[in-house]
């Protein structure tokens, strides 16, 4: 199950996981941040296992009942374990969404094509890094799936 974040979000294990996964300056990290404070339409979902946070994942809701991950992490010492692919499923099964977007850059692309993500470039040199759209179409059987626990 995802626990909201978005009123913890400047709690230190909270941040530090988003930190992850934003361009590595306090600018960013600042501008991540307040994105979750208060009334929003994104939401910063948390994976916890046996009380510990493990993962967030950041997302807003479009049209269509598609839905953008803004942000993704995992624990460096936890990743490898399926954490990450943990929180997608979750992500399904709880908000159902027709498909996730998520635009990302090479260092984190293969993570989506490896969950089954069709990945096209950008071709966008921002901050001198190629960028990737990544998307997943869900099916409906999908959204009632629970992942293992």
């Amino acid at each position: 199950m995802l626990v909201k974040l978005n009123e913890r979000v400047e709690d230190q294990e909270v941040a530090e996981l988003l930190s992850y996964s934003v361009f590595p300056t306090a600018e960013a990290l600042g501008r991540a941040t307040g994105r979750y404070r208060g009334e929003t339409d994104s939401e910063l979902l948390g994976l916890e296992e046996e009380g510990r946070l493990v993962g967030i994942a950041g997302v807003r809701a479009e049209e269509d009942g598609v839905m953008t991950i803004l942000h993704l992490a995992v624990h460096p010492e936890l990743r490898g374990n399926g954490y990450g692919r943990g929180l997608l499923l979750e992500l399904i099964a709880e908000r159902r969404p027709s498909a996730l977007i998520a635009e990302t850059d090479a260092e984190a692309v293969d993570f989506y094509r490896s969950v089954g993500f069709v990945i096209t470039s950008l071709g966008d040199e921002r901050y001198g890094v190629e960028r990737f759209l990544c998307r997943y179409d869900v099916e409906e059987d999908e959204q009632d799936e629970q992942p293992d626990e």
